[in-house]
């Protein structure tokens, strides 16, 4: 993380200004759209989100790449030590270890709920014992934890125009589309973790089931059923995308840049996914290079719209919502606690 940053963001003492940078190389590292999309954001703004996606990221690792050896009982260690630790972070508003350290700051600098971390990582532990869901309703039981408190922990970062609990809805939603989108497109992946995350009513509906994925996952070969049920599964996301969208113009207008950004390229994804003929269980599907930066550049002349308004704005200020976030305040708190995939 650039010290510009830090310091926009009043972020001080090395062992904090360290947390911060190594959070930001996480998400670097694996969330390369997301990241892209960060990058959008007013600069005070991204640290807090560098820390909220990587503790994210730390957590998620420990359940889907251990170390070499390493058994469910070893990942269930440590994530009952994570647990802990971020448990007493959020506490103390400080912790020895980095991560925990940067996201309980951004905790307390944005008021987020703590129950929103404690429900992730909750999610997190049923990933060791739990391959499958039922039903949708179950998945999205699931996805609460792991996504849509993503979101809602987001959504003080990002700061909103309306009242918070009006826009937290969609940003759950967001949340989860996000997730639903990666688990269309890691299906394999996920299948050779030994997991499923298609409900598994939806799979037999059209006659599939786990053997049948195993069976096309090993062959390289394609059966209509299976690309019939992942259709229907690329529709149903697109659902929540559409439950999803409202909520961008409820945020602060110099974070929807970023927020759009992702929410387009995303969606790329399922995209990408249909035009690949639902090839999931063989290749990952991309979305490509020029189409990322002709989106990221659209995003970057939203931006210079969206703060030339602001400075326009400032020189004739009117009355906001008390939720509306200034958009040039350092690491601000709101009076406002909560919430926001």
């Amino acid at each position: 993380m650039t010290d510009r940053e830090l310091d926009a963001a009043g972020i001080h003492g090395p062992a904090l200004r360290a947390a911060y940078r190594h959070c930001r190389a996480l998400n670097a590292r694996h969330g390369k759209t997301y990241f892209l999309a960060t990058r959008l954001l007013p600069i005070e703004r991204r640290p807090a989100v560098h820390a909220l996606y990587g503790f994210a990221r730390w957590a998620d690792d420990i359940v889907d790449r251990p170390t070499v050896g390493a058994g469910p009982a070893h990942r269930g260690t440590a994530l009952a030590d994570l647990r802990e630790n971020l448990r007493r972070g959020l506490r103390q508003e400080h912790s020895a270890e980095p991560v925990v350290r940067a996201v309980a700051d951004t905790a307390r600098r944005y008021a987020i709920d703590h129950a929103h971390f404690h429900d992730f990582m909750t999610a997190m532990c049923s990933d060791l014992v739990v391959t499958d869901y039922p039903t949708y309703a179950d998945l999205r039981g699931y996805t609460h934890g792991s996504a849509a408190v993503i979101g809602l922990q987001m959504l003080p970062v990002l700061g909103t125009v309306v009242p918070r609990a009006q826009a937290a809805p969609h940003a759950a939603a967001l949340g989860v589309a996000f997730q639903l989108t990666n688990f269309l497109r890691d299906v394999g992946e996920d299948l050779d973790r030994g997991r499923v995350y298609l409900p598994a009513d939806l799979l037999a509906s059209h006659g599939v089931d786990r053997e049948l994925l195993r069976w096309s996952r090993d062959t390289g070969r394609r059966d209509r059923r299976v690309t019939a049920a992942l259709r229907e599964f690329e529709a149903l996301t697109r659902g929540v995308y559409r439950e999803a969208a409202p909520g961008i113009a409820m945020l602060d207008p110099v974070s929807r840049p970023c927020i759009r950004t992702a929410y387009v390229l995303y969606g790329g994804i399922l995209d990408a996914v249909a035009r690949d003929g639902y090839a999931v269980l063989h290749r990952r599907s991309v979305v490509p290079r020029r189409r990322r930066a002709a989106v990221a550049a659209d995003g970057l002349v939203r931006v210079a719209a969206a703060r030339l308004r602001h400075r326009g704005a400032a020189r004739h200020p009117a009355s906001g919502t008390p939720d509306t976030l200034p958009a040039t305040a350092p690491a601000a708190r709101p009076t406002v606690p909560e919430e926001v995939a």
